[in-house]
């Protein structure tokens, strides 16, 4: 076994392969208090991706309904349950097994929306919410291939199909090589590489690579209607930049997390938590920087944070990828990977005044009083 420093563990964890950054790594950003679980996100990614034979159960980008809703079924609690909470590692497997994992049954697939808007506990009539975080709870929570720094599908692949790309860190695999062994499944703690039952190989999110290739966002990024998603690419702590809209939610404002990050993959989705859920759910989620996040999506909440609050305004604001950015005294700019200006965003949405009577078009507008 080769080692690996895991930064978001900050400590080296065991790895088959000697390990090795790409020149630069694919992630995305994606804010829980905004999501609606509209699924525009998830139809996109299956009408572009998964609409052939074989794929018919294949949600490659889904949204889940958290503290109930899981896809595949319990998938979070039964890796809780092989972690230890967060004592050990997927890397911390029995002898003869590379990877700590389970298979999901066929049938653990065929509930992608098993409880969709359940709340954490019954709510008696007459409740009122009026504090943070709230006693009932519940959120969304959209997930597509983490595409790790250390993928458990690679490290488990036993005809090296799966691969990680040299020059945007995703995680790919080969369908010629693929044979159908599905460790890959198994090993994925996340879930996310399917077996296709009539190709008989596996597949996964790909990242919308085509597309990255020619400097855009991911259709799932683009398409979604609540702004919730920025995809970028990540440095490593050392080498983080603060003009980086990614580097500065997860590095500097340390605002966006890894989901449960005691895999010790080292995931490049990252998740701003959502503020009206309690800590200790959160923490284990997302570890023990929920806390900070909370606090700082609150104060930017009231104004204190006017630099996050216009890298914010950058979601869902471009297709292109964003590489760097500036904030100007009224808008948010920011810029492509050769300093070219991609979108300009206002910080506050000017008014619009228009008169109850448009005297150049001579009518009456029953809106306006």
């Amino acid at each position: 076994m080769a080692k690996g420093f895991n930064w978001q563990l900050g400590r080296e964890i065991n790895y088959p392969y000697e390990p090795k950054r790409p020149k630069r790594q694919f992630a995305v950003v994606m804010d829980l208090n905004k999501c609606i679980a509209c699924q525009t996100c998830t139809i996109a990614c299956k009408t572009t991706w998964t609409p052939g034979r074989g794929q018919e159960y294949m949600l490659w980008n889904n949204v889940e309904t958290k503290p109930w809703g899981f896809y595949p079924l319990g998938w979070d609690v039964k890796l809780l349950e092989l972690l230890d909470g967060d004592k050990k590692t997927v890397f911390d497997a029995p002898e003869g097994e590379r990877i700590l994992g389970w298979k999901p049954d066929d049938l653990d697939w065929m509930y992608p929306n098993i409880g969709e808007d359940e709340v954490n506990e019954p709510v008696d009539i007459g409740t009122v919410i009026e504090s943070f975080p709230h006693p009932i709870w519940m959120f969304y929570l959209p997930r597509i291939c983490n595409h790790c720094t250390y993928p458990a599908c690679v490290a488990a692949c036993p005809r090296q199909a799966i691969y990680k790309r040299e020059e945007d860190g995703i995680v790919l695999i080969d369908a010629e090589r693929c044979e159908g062994y599905q460790e890959c499944v198994k090993a994925c703690p996340y879930k996310k590489t399917m077996f296709n039952f009539v190709a008989r190989i596996s597949q996964k999110c790909i990242g919308c690579f085509p597309r990255v290739e020619e400097g855009l966002q991911p259709q799932c990024v683009i398409t979604c209607i609540g702004k919730i998603r920025l995809m970028g690419f990540i440095n490593p702590p050392e080498g983080a930049r603060q003009e980086n809209p990614i580097d500065f939610l997860v590095h500097i404002k340390k605002v966006a997390l890894p989901l449960y990050p005691q895999t010790g993959l080292e995931p490049n989705v990252y998740y701003i938590p959502p503020i009206n859920v309690p800590l200790r759910f959160l923490r284990q989620m997302f570890g023990q920087g929920a806390e900070h996040a909370v606090k700082t999506y609150m104060a930017m909440r009231e104004g204190k944070e006017p630099e996050l609050q216009a890298v914010l305004h950058l979601f869902g604001s471009t297709p292109y990828i964003p590489h760097s950015f500036a904030v100007g005294p009224n808008e948010v700019i920011a810029y492509d990977e050769k300093g070219k200006e991609i979108v300009r965003v206002p910080l506050v949405e000017p008014l619009q005044y228009r008169p109850h009577k448009d005297e150049k078009l001579d009518v009456v507008r029953q809106d306006i009083p």
